[in-house]
């Protein structure tokens, strides 16, 4: 039992820093203007612009504390240099947040969707899985969500941004989501962001149609007796 739980904590460990490498590395890839997994043909979908101004917000509110508090701790350089420490990663984890949210955006491909919530999670929903997709604007109140926005464990899962979602997939078939704690859950509904939600519909309800199209052309006709 010890081994398990050491495994277990160990495994969960591994993941908070992967996720702390993934908003990192997303400042890097935000200032040089890429995207993370956004293959050619296929179409990214943000949801980033909707929390911007939040983000932005915060960063000059933090920025000012921490000239504030420097300037009150100059005279003590040990209180000084940790609050400066703590008051960087600060300014630097909302910074993260926001470009993981630019730099991992939504992406529709020919087979799958793949959902996202900046660097904290990604689903890839298959499109063969998808019965329906529709807009559907809710706040967190009206969905319900649980902390971060992220409910599940049979209930629908929702990826809130600036505690909104805007589009419903339904799936006929449900999906596994893995959780940054390595929790698994199955969901048969997905709610997420998009900034332009209903051009997001249209695509995706597009990409279904196609697939399902091409998935038919390749059937083989039935054989009718002679």
């Amino acid at each position: 039992m010890s081994a398990r739980n050491d495994a277990r904590f160990g495994e969960r460990v591994g993941r908070l820093l992967r996720h702390e490498g993934r908003w990192l590395t997303s400042l890097v890839r935000w200032v040089a203007r890429r995207r993370v997994e956004v293959p050619e043909g296929a179409r990214a979908l943000p949801y980033a612009g909707a929390q911007a101004a939040l983000m932005y917000g915060l960063t000059f509110v933090f920025v000012v504390e921490t000239v504030g508090v420097s300037m009150l701790l100059r005279d003590r350089p040990g209180l000084h240099a940790v609050a400066l420490v703590a008051d960087v990663y600060t300014v630097l984890l909302v910074l993260g947040s926001q470009a993981a949210a630019v730099t991992r955006p939504h992406v529709l491909g020919a087979e799958d969707l793949l959902v996202r919530n900046g660097a904290r999670m990604e689903l890839r929903i298959p499109l063969a899985s998808i019965a329906s997709v529709r807009y559907d604007l809710r706040s967190r109140q009206d969905a319900g969500s649980g902390a971060g926005g992220e409910q599940g464990d049979g209930g629908p899962l929702e990826l809130a941004i600036a505690g909104q979602t805007s589009v419903t997939v339904e799936l006929a078939e449900p999906v596994v989501v893995v959780r940054l704690s390595g929790r698994r859950e199955t969901v048969r509904t997905v709610r997420f962001h998009a900034d332009d939600a209903r051009g997001a519909v249209g695509a995706v309800r597009g990409a279904v149609d196609a697939m399902r199209a091409a998935r038919a052309a390749m059937a083989p006709e039935p054989v009718t007796p002679g």
